[in-house]
């Protein structure tokens, strides 16, 4: 059954709000003021037919199905758009209502084509469902589907298919995408019998401004709008609710089932992420669990210039324990380590660290969160005592002013960006702070007050700017600070704010970004009611990064923007288990729940849990471990989930690296680009075919249920088990229920939670404890978790990666709606329809400048290294900034990136790297090593699956 079947009308009673009782149908129902009558019928069971109207979406009224009198009134109003009044009688079904809903019914089904039966909608059809639910039995008006348009089926769509001789024009498809997605590409063309669904100017949906988020889909009440892999398969049997696994929002999801096979993905309506929303590629892209490229049996080779050798589990086990071992043996304890992944599952992080401290016996442990998020775990933690975002996504319903920095939420977060729109389109005010002009700052009826274009790699210089027009101008919120913050250390950044050097006029030289706006976005935000700050990698991937996110805290805290709703400091991660991979103690220097491991009385908890001894020297970061591989100190790591040579910078460094070790284990889903360098490959399980929890952006823990039998034969926390068993130090799980318990008894934040209750409450935002048996969405309500809150001077230090004559443009990576981080899965789905390359963008005048076209191929090279991809002209970037996504190998945007960092984490500069663009013939050298490598790789997953 569709999503549309399951609507609940009932509306949360507020105590502040008045309430009415009326009568439906002879029975008393006590509803708050202004629920529809549709809504209270529901609320006590009684179903009006209806067509138009859904909860996800505002009433409209326009199907003239959901009809009822109500005594004392003429005429027969819509229910859905018709508020309840104290004592009114309402009744639903009288031969009047039955003869008009019939009549209003049987001229749909007169417009409508005659091949019901075989429908590919059939049994999930609301058109249908309405007929019966009406008495409809035969239509006396003419021949059926003559007199509406039909320009035919459009299948452009990877996904879904439109058929317009099936639409009814309800307009709920129209309606979805301007008020669930904010995009308004779909639009209702011609009049009356002509009236027609059109995508954009009559253009195809693939040609149009349709982003696929699948809302219209989801919307329609007939086979017009239909999947192509219920086409295909037929409809679903079954459904089990779970958790997506791209980005950081944690969109819940029904995956609808025929025995095994997923048939589709339907959001939620019940996912307090999504509130039943989803993008193109939580929706429709699932597809690469199932592609001919996933590896589903372990290999080995003795050296990567071998070929691959399929074993059993057992052997590879017992080929990868023996391997370790004598590493450790000849070369020290800390010889080896392993790399968690922001992509598996919370329980699966916890045995991969578990096992490199008890197991391995050091602390090298690392994550790819680290080179994403982590100066926002030691800027909040510094100055709010807590390393995570401080809001719920709920919460920007209540906000009036929006500051985003260093985000781009319509591609890389695409159903909170859709929240947000809803906001903005409703009245709040949105400033961005960004080197390009992304689709938020203007938008279908949204437009940034204010755009603040910097210089890339100068975010502390502009809000120090906007902190010093804060501070001088006198709308510093003194209440909040002198109540919630230390007020000496507020005066002190104070008077460090006020220097005349931090005016925007000042700064103007280095941040390029005019004064007159720069003091027009501060004053908003310090006096436009509300103000929320979100913020992502353009903040955290820079050698200021963790400056930049105590720069942010500054502001909200001077302007009193923390601890209730619609406020707040909220990074948006990246990928979907981010801020879990960094909870689960992930880091060398910290255990689970962001303690440090040389706190003898934190470690002494764990040691008595796990029966070892643990190490109280912090370990090594990837940088640490290819550095020392290099060295020759550093033999052998494990890496599960994550494309440490793809995605992390200097890939020649990090070649090297790998290059120099004895023996590489990768556990993932297909031989990626780390695998090239690979002696043991262990083969993943998708997040379909397993069991565990995800913690989203918003501190949410989800569950992740499994829905299929994994096609490698184990879940990814059985691998990790059975490696340790190999290793000699075998846990002892049953369910990873039981693994959460554990983490719950470990880590204080955690010690609420259990599958138990997340099945009861369906998701907990941690803190859970005591205190906050379910959970926090709002966190440092009544103060600060250190406390007050600290205010910390933030200098401007520029980047020693510095523009010159040999390399005079800065470059700036980012993502793309359609592709998620390395591609690894998305590149595997019909997603590539829309982003089969990674583009260059560059500004007319600097491509003029260098004699480039749109499409040509061009020369991108760096102190670093250099690498050849197709032009794309536009002002989307300022001229001396040129911008490209990092979701295709064979562009391999990281062998431009140099290794500076965070000054505090390590956390690597990806956004500013100087670069010169020349024209070139086509692709480099190694690009085309590369294609061949690739090309080998596919042969080896093909003569595989042919095998089985």
């Amino acid at each position: 059954m569709s999503l549309i079947h399951e609507i609940d009308f009932g509306t949360p009673r507020s105590p502040s709000q008045t309430m009415v009782t009326l009568s439906i149908d002879g029975q008393s129902v006590t509803v708050p003021e202004g629920t529809s009558i549709m809504r209270a019928a529901m609320q006590i069971g009684t179903q009006i037919p209806k067509l138009c109207a859904t909860d996800m979406m505002d009433a409209f009224g326009s199907c003239r199905l959901c009809l009822v009198e109500v005594e004392g009134r003429n005429g027969t109003p819509a229910s859905c758009t018709t508020p309840v009044a104290e004592g009114i009688s309402v009744r639903t079904q009288t031969e009047r209502l039955k003869a008009l809903r019939k009549g209003v019914m049987e001229l749909y089904i007169s417009d409508h084509p005659l091949d019901c039966l075989t429908c590919s909608a059939n049994g999930d059809c609301e058109l249908q469902d309405m007929a019966g639910a009406v008495g409809l039995r035969d239509v006396r008006y003419g021949y059926k589907g003559e007199t509406h348009p039909n320009p035919g089926v459009d299948d452009s769509n990877p996904y879904f298919t439109f058929d317009a001789s099936k639409c009814i024009v309800c307009s709920r498809c129209v309606r979805a995408c301007e008020d669930v997605q904010g995009t308004f590409a779909l639009t209702i063309a011609g009049r009356g019998f002509g009236s027609v669904v059109s995508a954009g100017m009559q253009e195809s949906f693939l040609g149009s401004e349709c982003v696929s988020c699948g809302a219209c889909v989801q919307a329609c009440p007939t086979a017009t709008l239909n999947e192509k892999s219920i086409i295909e398969i037929g409809a679903p049997e079954h459904s089990v609710v779970t958790t997506c696994a791209y980005c950081g929002v944690g969109c819940s999801f029904k995956a609808e089932m025929r025995g095994e096979e997923v048939v589709r993905m339907l959001p939620y309506k019940d996912g307090k992420a999504n509130r039943g929303h989803s993008c193109v590629k939580g929706r429709f892209a699932w597809g690469y669990a199932t592609h001919k490229e996933r590896i589903l049996n372990p290999m080995i080779r003795e050296r990567i210039t071998d070929p691959w050798r399929e074993v059993s589990w057992d052997e590879a086990f017992s080929y990868a324990a023996s391997a370790f071992k004598r590493i450790q043996a000849k070369y020290g304890r800390d010889a080896v380590g392993g790399i968690t992944s922001s992509r598996c599952t919370n329980e699966e992080t916890f045995l991969v660290q578990k096992l490199i401290r008890a197991g391995f016996g050091n602390n090298n442990v690392d994550t790819c969160a680290r080179v994403c998020h982590s100066p926002t775990g030691y800027g909040l933690s510094t100055t709010f005592g807590t390393s995570a975002g401080t809001q719920d996504f709920d919460s920007v319903e209540h906000t009036d002013v929006v500051l985003i920095i260093g985000a781009n939420p319509t591609d890389g977060h695409p159903v909170f960006a859709s929240r947000l729109k809803k906001r903005l389109r409703a009245g709040a005010k949105l400033i961005v702070v960004d080197p390009r002009r992304t689709d938020i700052v203007r938008s279908a009826r949204v437009e940034a007050a204010h755009h603040l274009p910097l210089k890339p790699g100068t975010n502390v210089a502009v809000l120090t700017a906007m902190a010093h027009v804060i501070v001088t101008e006198g709308l510093v919120d003194e209440a909040f600070v002198r109540e919630r913050c230390d007020w000496d250390e507020f005066e002190g950044w104070a008077s460090f704010a006020a220097l005349p050097q931090n005016s925007p006029e000042q700064t103007q030289g280095a941040t390029g970004v005019d004064p007159t706006e720069l003091r027009q976005a501060a004053r908003l935000f310090a006096t436009g009611g509300n103000g929320a700050i979100y913020y992502g990698l353009g903040v955290t991937e820079h050698s200021q990064g963790s400056t930049t996110v105590m720069a942010i805290a500054n502001l909200a805290m001077a302007t009193g923007n923390i601890g209730r709703p619609g406020v707040g400091v909220n990074p948006l991660r990246g990928q979907n288990n981010v801020q879990g991979a960094c909870d689960m103690g992930s880091f060398p220097h910290e255990l689970p729940g962001y303690r440090h491991i040389g706190t003898d009385s934190v470690r002494e908890s764990f040691e008595a849990l796990w029966g070892v001894h643990l190490n109280k020297e912090p370990g090594l970061r990837i940088p640490n471990m290819l550095d020392a591989a290099v060295d020759g100190s550093f033999k052998a790591l494990y890496v599960q989930g994550e494309d440490i040579l793809q995605s992390d910078p200097n890939t020649k460094h990090v070649a090297a690296g790998l290059e120099a070790m004895e023996c590489v284990i990768v556990h993932d889903l297909f031989l990626n680009e780390t695998a090239n360098y690979a002696h043991i490959f262990l083969p993943g399980s998708t997040f379909l075919e397993k069991n565990g929890t995800f913690t989203n952006a918003e501190r949410r823990i989800q569950r992740v249920r499994k829905v299929m039998t994994p096609r490698n034969g184990l879940e990814d926390w059985q691998v990790t088990l059975e490696l340790a068993k190999a290793m000699g130090y075998p846990m002892s799980y049953e369910h990873p229920s039981q693994i959460m318990d554990e983490i719950a008894a470990l880590t204080p934040t955690f010690a609420g939670v259990s599958y138990a209750r997340l099945d009861e409450l369906g998701s907990i935002q941690w803190p859970c404890n005591d205190n906050a048996p379910e959970g926090t969405p709002v966190m440092h309500i009544d103060h600060f978790v250190r406390g007050k809150g600290k205010f910390v001077i933030t200098e401007y230090v520029a980047t020693d990666e510095r523009t010159g004559p040999r390399y005079p443009l800065l470059l700036t990576t980012g993502r793309i709606l359609s592709q998620y981080n390395v591609g690894a899965q998305t590149r595997r789905t019909a997603n590539v329809v829309w982003h089969d390359e990674d583009r260059l963008e560059i500004h007319p005048h600097d491509a003029e400048q260098r004699g480039v076209r749109d499409g040509d191929w061009v020369r991108l090279a760096s102190r670093a290294g250099e690498t050849t991809l197709r032009a794309l002209i536009t002002e989307r970037v300022a001229p001396g900034v040129v911008y490209t996504t990092f979701h295709h190998p064979d562009t391999q945007a990281n062998v431009i990136t140099t290794e500076y960092s965070d000054w505090a984490t390590n956390c690597p500069e990806y956004k500013v790297t100087a670069v010169q663009v020349a024209p070139s013939n086509g692709p480099s050298e190694w690009q085309k090593a590369y294609d061949k490598q690739a090309r080998q790789a596919r042969r080896i997953a093909s003569s595989i699956e042919a095998a089985e």
